[in-house]
């Protein structure tokens, strides 16, 4: 490897292709502890300039006629026996070959999309039987979750459905849950994560819109049969003492409704057999009307993985009204103390801007926490008083209270018209709560962090992160029967989102709006901190500033030193020196890469590739494609 790395040092346009780490991607986070870390050394910050495209795939699917078109491509692949699998926004799940890009084989879930705010998929998981022959049928299996709610299984040789497993390949994971009462509501839109023989999946729950919804259960299913292997209902301790079961409900019931969900990818620590589950928010109604009902909501769950039972649980926000849920993969590492002492640990990446570092087999907090005072006000009672925040790592926002001072303009009228505007929002700082009058809400839903969450180098002891500082606005409305984002059904109220952009359609807070960050884990302070991305794309001519902007999408890290990630609303792919947050490369898209890259390296030719997802986000209303990309040197 030393030779390797030395030969990339001294001549920026030759490239090891014999000695080097030759390491894959088998799983959406790269392992299962969602670290996102690469051993790969062929791509390098002195060659990383001469990446060029390799292939280029199109999903196909922005030529569906006359279906909508809110989709938003955020698909990781992961590389598995030599094929690289992944998915598309309506599910056709897709086998290429990693060298060319040529299609092996598609399958088409054929999802019931109606109803759906975003149509979206994360990812696929792939399982190999331990018990089955080397050429057996189904031996080798593709999981894919879908927007619609089913858990197929596929011959990953073939695309073709697995018989064996519920019904005709399929297990239909509405079972159990009641009445859910309008296509949309339900669905999985993350990757299902393997252990053994486990397939464990979560599922998205559209964020308060009615009092009574699906429960947010998470299920354990045999890999081999789909039957249930545990379900973790988060059923409250005053419903539930226990709130994990091993056998479905039977005829005519359910599982506990409107409990919080898990629709982020779940990470595990094996050797210690516990699963780290990032929690969503529980329904309106019973986060301020039913007592501890939000007790599982917006935290980190450990189970036990083999059996589901709860053993630690730290929540990050108490009676979220805000839709603060848990948005990311949790990434495991091992802390190294200032004297030396590793702690096993996990990180915890959150809307509100923050990182929570926990003890991972307790759930205690390794860096301080604080109770921060926050508002009670506002038409929604039950509000908790304070609210738990970390001193360290360093946050990704302003926790002060935003003032008219920090609004910002591209020239005079439009700061002017920010200042005006702001000066009329109720505005009690971080954590104001909902009012009849707009009030400030900031940072928005999108955070902070959102789902792209974190990524870690181990070698240089630095976590990756990316994140929005947005001010929006929000006020609650009498509920007339309908509408609205977040229409509250069965309340007296609906949320309605306010606009609080500029003149030239920028957020009205002082930019940098999108960030990205190296953090030293020993200290947790940042050791450098750059805008990321540019308002190219989004404002006119000639307003193309490096601001930093709006980004959905993560990052990975490699172990030569780079940095990987596209994630802004600028159609920019880019590379960055994790130890210093220089940018040295990057490459225009066809459309912006609202997703996670991966990298990997093939024995048969040597090469080192780096992959990314390039179809946009509708939500984001920028320019949508269906473009899977793939770079390498020359």
């Amino acid at each position: 490897m030393a030779a390797g790395l030395l030969l990339c040092g001294c001549d920026d346009k030759t490239y090891d292709t014999q000695g080097g780490a030759v390491d894959g991607w088998p799983v959406w986070g790269q392992n299962e502890k969602g670290v996102r870390y690469s051993a790969n050394t062929q791509i390098t910050p002195a060659n990383v300039k001469h990446l060029k495209v390799a292939w280029v795939y199109h999903t196909g699917d922005l030529s569906a006629p006359n279906e909508s078109k809110n989709l938003a491509f955020e698909a990781t692949p992961i590389l598995a026996d030599g094929t690289l699998y992944l998915c598309s926004p309506r599910n056709r799940i897709i086998a290429l070959d990693p060298a060319t890009g040529r299609e092996k084989w598609t399958f088409d879930a054929k999802p019931d999309t109606t109803g759906s705010t975003v149509i979206v998929c994360r990812g696929v998981s792939y399982w190999k039987d331990s018990t089955a022959a080397a050429d057996a049928v189904c031996g080798r299996r593709i999981f894919a979750g879908t927007i619609d709610g089913k858990m197929w299984s596929l011959d990953a040789a073939t695309g073709r459905p697995c018989a064996g497993f519920g019904r005709d390949g399929r297990v239909d994971l509405h079972e159990g849950l009641g009445k859910v009462k309008l296509p949309g509501q339900y669905g999985v839109s993350s990757a299902p994560t393997i252990v053994g023989d486990m397939v464990i999946t979560g599922s998205k729950i559209i964020d308060f819109h009615d009092v009574d919804m699906p429960g947010g259960v998470v299920r354990a299913l045999d890999a081999r049969t789909g039957a249930l292997v545990w379900a973790f209902t988060a059923a409250p301790p005053s419903m539930m003492a226990d709130p994990t079961v091993t056998t479905p409900p039977g005829p005519g019931e359910h599982y506990p409704r409107s409990t919080a969900n898990v629709w982020a990818p779940m990470s595990v620590d094996l050797s210690r057999r516990l699963i780290f589950l990032p929690t969503g928010t529980p329904q309106l109604d019973s986060v301020l009307g039913k007592g501890d009902w939000d007790h599982y909501g917006s935290a980190l769950v450990a189970l036990n993985v083999d059996t589901g039972k709860v053993v630690w649980r730290t929540q990050f926000v108490r009676k979220d009204i805000w839709d603060y849920d848990t948005p990311a993969q949790p990434l495991l590492f091992d802390y190294r103390a200032p004297d030396g002492k590793v702690i096993p640990a996990v990180a915890q990446a959150t809307k509100m801007g923050w990182i929570f570092v926990l003890n991972r087999e307790t759930g205690q907090a390794i860096f301080p926490l604080r109770e921060w005072p926050v508002s009670t006000g506002g038409l929604q009672k039950g509000l908790s008083p304070t609210q738990p925040m970390p001193i360290l790592p360093e946050h990704q926002i302003t926790i002060r209270k935003m003032t008219e001072d920090d609004m910002f303009g591209f020239a005079l009228i439009d700061k002017w018209d920010c200042k005006r505007r702001f000066r009329k929002l109720k505005n009690d700082g971080i954590y104001t709560p909902f009012y009849a009058e707009s009030s400030v809400d900031y940072p928005v839903s999108v955070g902070g962090m959102d789902w792209g969450g974190l990524a870690y180098d181990p070698g240089r002891n630095i976590l990756v992160v990316n994140s929005n500082n947005i001010l929006g606005a929000h006020h609650l409305a009498p509920h007339t029967g309908g509408g609205g984002y977040s229409p509250l059904i069965g309340t007296p109220y609906r949320q309605v989102y306010d606009d609080i952009m500029s003149i030239f359609g920028a957020p009205c807070n002082a930019p940098p709006w999108g960030k990205l960050a190296g953090i030293d884990m020993t200290t947790g302070k940042k050791g450098w901190e750059v805008p990321l991305g540019t308002t190219r794309d989004e404002a006119p001519w000639p307003f193309w500033f490096r601001l930093g902007v709006p980004n959905q999408g993560g990052a990975i890290t490699t172990a030569s030193g780079l940095t990987f990630i596209a994630a802004t609303t600028d159609r920019y792919f880019r590379a960055f020196s994790t130890e210093t947050g220089q940018e040295l490369w990057r490459a225009n898209l066809p459309a912006a890469g609202q997703s996670m890259p991966m990298t990997f390296r093939l024995d048969a030719n040597g090469k080192q590739y780096v992959v990314l997802s390039a179809g946009g986000h509708s939500a984001l209303h920028n320019k949508q494609g269906d473009a899977v990309i793939a770079y390498a040197l020359p």
